[in-house]
Order: C-alpha cells, then sequence, then structure tokens
C-alpha cells in the first residue's frame, strides 16, 4: 500500500521517507492515535516570488507590504476549499485555514490519516527513542495533483539538533588550541566593532527565534542582563504546533539554545522584542514555526535566527522546497532570515565518507552562518576557521539539492568535492565566532557556561541585522545577493573581513567567499554605514 497508489491517487512527489538509522520497526500505530498534520498549497498562478525578490534586489526596490504579499500570494480560494472537501471526505477535522501562509490544518485518528494520504504508520524504536514514522510515499487524490505541495506531520521523528557545543574544560586540554578564552556578547560585538551608542539598540526591530524544544526562565534571563547591566530585553513566547517554553532544567539540553539565542541577541540588542517560536523538532513543527514567524502581523520579525538543523540528505525534498519558499516570502516582506551551519565539518554528522551542508542553511534565500576562531592578540583581532576535529568544526560546502544562485556566479564557488562534482550553492555566506574554545559566556537553568557552536553565530548576526534595520529605518532584508556582488567595495572599505586560515575538513578557506567563512566576517559599524548608504 506504501508504494502502489489506490485508484484515483498518485505519488506526492518528493514525499518519500526512509526510516531512521539505527531504527526498527516495533509494531503498527494505534488506529485511534490522534494525529495533526499540516498541508501546504501551491502558490497563484500569478505568483512569481523569486522575480519579485529578483527585482527588488537589482533595483534596491523595497520590500512588499503585507497587504501587497496577502492580495498576490494567499492561497487560492479554491484550492482551500478542494483540500477542505478532500478532509471531510476522510473523517479528517479542519482545525484551521490560513491562505496567507498557504496551509490547512487537519486532525483526525490515525487510522483514517493512513487511509486518506495512503500510507502505512508504523511505530520505531531508534536509540534516542521512539516515533511514530512511514516509508516510502504520500499519496493523494488526482484532483488535488498540483494543488497539495507537501503534507507534513504524519512522521513525527526528530528532525533537527541545535548547533552549539557546551565547552568542556577537561575535553579542552587535550585538544589542539590548549589555551583557552571566553567573551561575553557585548565583547565579541566589540571585537567586531558593533556600533556603541545608546540609542542604537535595536529599538523598533523585532527579533524571531525558532526554537524546537527546551525553555527560558526569566529568572535567568534577569541574572544574566544584570550581571552585564544591561537593561532586559522583552521576551515572549508564540507556542506553534502546542509546543511551548518548557525548561528542561540542565544546560546541555535544548535549554542550553534557547538561553544562548535570547541572550546573544538581547545583550546585542537590548532594545529590540524578542519573540520565541517554540514548536515541536519535526519537520512539521519546524515549517510551521518558519511560516507563524515570517507571517506574524502582531509582531512583525524583521530578521529570524535559526540555530537548529540537519544534513541535506536527512530531510524529504518537499520538505525542503515548502521551507525554501517560505524564506522566499520572507525575503519577499523584507525579512533576513540567518541560520547556523552546522557544527560537525564538511560532513556535517553523516559517516558516509562524502561532504553534506546543513539545511535550512543551505537555503540560497537564507543567510547561512559559519564558524571562526576569534583571538586578540596584541589587541589585534585574528580569525582562523574553527576546526577542533570532524565533530567541532563549522560546517559549510556544495548543496545538493539547490543550484548555484545567479548572485554566487562570479563567487568562486568550487564544484562540489564528492565523486559527481555537483555545481550547487555555495555555504555559507557569513562567519562569526563559534569555537567553543573562544566560546560565549551565557547564562542557563541557574549556572554560568560557556557554548560554543554556529548556533551563536546566527544570533549574532540576527542583532547585528536588528541595529542595521534601526539605523536605515527600513530592513535590509534578503542580504546575500547584496554581500556577495559587492564583496569588493565591502572589503575595501574593511566592512568585511576576510578569513583565510584553515579548513572544516573537505574545503579550506581562502580569499574572497569560501566554503568554510563565507565572504567573512563583519566590521559591525562599517558594514551599517555602507549598507546604509547602499
Amino acid at each position: 500500500m506504501a508504494n502502489t497508489p489506490p485508484q484515483g491517487y498518485m505519488r506526492l512527489t518528493g514525499s518519500e521517507r526512509e526510516p531512521l538509522p539505527n531504527s526498527r520497526p516495533a509494531g503498527p500505530v494505534d488506529p485511534n492515535e490522534p494525529v495533526e498534520v499540516t498541508v501546504y498549497l501551491r502558490a497563484p498562478a500569478t505568483s512569481n516570488l523569486a522575480n519579485t525578490i529578483s527585482e527588488q534586489v537589482q533595483h534596491q526596490g523595497r520590500p512588499l507590504s503585507r497587504e501587497e504579499y496577502i492580495a498576490s500570494q494567499s492561497a487560492a480560494p479554491d484550492d482551500v476549499a478542494k483540500v477542505v472537501e478532500f478532509a471531510r471526505k476522510n473523517d479528517l477535522t479542519i482545525v484551521e485555514t490560513d491562505p496567507v501562509s498557504r496551509k490547512v490544518v487537519l486532525a483526525g485518528t490515525a487510522a483514517a490519516m493512513s487511509a486518506a494520504f495512503a500510507t502505512e504508520l508504523q511505530r520505531y524504536e531508534y536509540p534516542g527513542g521512539t516515533y511514530r514514522g512511514r516509508t516510502g510515499p504520500l499519496h493523494i487524490p488526482n484532483e488535488l495533483d498540483q494543488v497539495i505541495v507537501g503534507v507534513f506531520g504524519l512522521d513525527d521523528r526528530p528532525q533537527a539538533r541545535p548547533h552549539l557545543q557546551l565547552f568542556d574544560k577537561l575535553a579542552g586540554t587535550s585538544q589542539a588550541h590548549a589555551a583557552t578564552i571566553s567573551y561575553t556578547p557585548p565583547q565579541i560585538a566589540q571585537l567586531y566593532n558593533f556600533p556603541t551608542s545608546s540609542t542604537l539598540n535595536g529599538s523598533g526591530q523585532c527579533i524571531a527565534l525558532i526554537e524546537l524544544g527546551g525553555g527560558y526562565r526569566s529568572q535567568d534571563l534577569q541574572t544574566y542582563f544584570q550581571q552585564l547591566n544591561i537593561p532586559l530585553p522583552k521576551v515572549t513566547s508564540v507556542s506553534v504546533d502546542h509546543g511551548h517554553n518548557h525548561p528542561a532544567g540542565t544546560p546541555n539540553s535544548a535549554d542550553g539554545e534557547v538561553d544562548l539565542d535570547i541572550e546573544v541577541a538581547g545583550a546585542i540588542a537590548p532594545g529590540a522584542h524578542i519573540v520565541v517560536y517554540f514548536a515541536p523538532n519535526t519537520d512539521r513543527g519546524f515549517l510551521d514555526a518558519i511560516t507563524t514567524a515570517v507571517h506574524d502581523t502582531s509582531n512583525n520579525p524583521s530578521v529570524i535566527s535559526i540555530s537548529w538543523g540537519a544534513a541535506e540528505v536527512n530531510w524529504t525534498a518537499q520538505a525542503m522546497q515548502a521551507m525554501d519558499q517560505a524564506f522566499q516570502a520572507a525575503a519577499a516582506l523584507g525579512v533576513t532570515v540567518c541560520c547556523a551551519a552546522g557544527d560537525n565539518g564538511s560532513g556535517d554528522g553523516v559517516n558516509d565518507g562524502q561532504a553534506h551542508v546543513d539545511f535550512p542553511a543551505s537555503s540560497p534565500y537564507a543567510l547561512g552562518c559559519g564558524g571562526t576562531r576569534l583571538e586578540t592578540v596584541n589587541n589585534q583581532v585574528t580569525e582562523v576557521v574553527w576546526n577542533d576535529g570532524p565533530n567541532s568544526a563549522t560546517g559549510g560546502g556544495i548543496s545538493n539539492f539547490f543550484d548555484l544562485p545567479t548572485w554566487q556566479a562570479n563567487a568562486g564557488v568550487p564544484p562540489s568535492v564528492n565523486p559527481d562534482h555537483h555545481v550547487g550553492r555555495g555555504v555559507p555566506d557569513v562567519a562569526g565566532n563559534a569555537d567553543p574554545q573562544t566560546g560565549y559566556q551565557v547564562y542557563v537553568d541557574g549556572q554560568s557556561v560557556v557554548f560554543g557552536g554556529t548556533s551563536a553565530v546566527a544570533p549574532l548576526w540576527a542583532a547585528l541585522i536588528a541595529l542595521m534595520n534601526q539605523q536605515r529605518k527600513q530592513p535590509v532584508g534578503y542580504l546575500n545577493p547584496t554581500l556577495c556582488q559587492n564583496y569588493q567595495q565591502l572589503s575595501q572599505s574593511n566592512a568585511l573581513r576576510d578569513v583565510t586560515s584553515g579548513n572544516n575538513g573537505a574545503y579550506s578557506a581562502g580569499p574572497r567567499w569560501d566554503a568554510c567563512s563565507g565572504v567573512g566576517t563583519p566590521d559591525g559599524a562599517k558594514l551599517i554605514d555602507a549598507l546604509s548608504g547602499a
């Protein structure tokens, strides 16, 4: 049944799933188990967001207003009606219809869902626990071909991991760099010459953080910002797909990610409103959190920071396409999306001897954030690529899924080192301090700890972008083409600092763009000046 569609049904392109490695079937799912799915619909026939964004970039056009976006990009009423009718025929309940995000949320029993999408749901055991899963493709009625572009939530395996590394003093002594140092986020900002005026503090901006587990305690945030003598930023949490602020109680849990993101962004842009979108760690939760943040008209984020991800091979094609479309929507609306590029070197934690890049950082509409080791010698800042070994090094490389974007055509992006030598999107775009041995001092679950990882680089850049947006009085939006195509001027004015030493395994740093540090690290004040004059 999983691979042969019933009469009147067809395969949903890109929906194929394999079991998690090291997992085994543990029996069928209880037919009465409640299941919720999010169905994503196609863009209207008149929509061509990629062209709209290209025009904005080329002519420095303003982003679409929310009203313009709603009028031109919402799901067609007929398409929504067809999915509602499909749900009714299959004993599924409509939980929500959202034409702007082009999604319909359906609920029903596992048995009804299995029948509706012609798949078999199994319970799987793996070393981390159990999950509800499926193999092979999903199927949809012929009349919904092209209408439905993705169905998420039938399979609830953990989809992503946080890209952070707790500095371990004992482990640190045995590694190549024995000397260690750590910084507060304001010290890092100072080393990157972020502007330090009392009024340029992110005021009027909203920074969205996507979190797939863990939580924060208000007391921890109060303690941390008091220690730094920085006013406590306004922090709000938003629940997506029943996810919520739920601290686990230990720094080496997802709490570390949540607090790191809030504390780095909040220490550098304390005037910004920080909104944390909590969702389950599934492909559905991740995608729904992003579309919720992009289309949040009450909080209006101008920048989104994402520190979670997984190698491209761990995603379905439908999930990568749907998330890439959400990032295109963000770009069209003038919202910048910063994504951590991964912490496991050029292999990205996949043990097949090949190079892999991390998604969502590999989306051409995400600002992929790589990692460096930042030190000061005689008051001079020195940076090399972060690499303390295969599982403690910046991600980066060539996408196997996304083509080389036009704006990277002259950046010197090499073919993939893999046997197929695929020519694809180069990752990352930019970099920042990420080595746990030159890490960030944060406060989590009542403890002062030091974290590294590209997880810290995404909120670092997000905070810088909030400062830029405040200074410019308009959003910088989709930054990738600007940084890449104006590299020469930005480099000559020292707004970008080239990182030319080190490697992440398969790829080495060098002049201009490279697959470890992108176009380099920022001189915050000079970059803001350069982009304000753009």
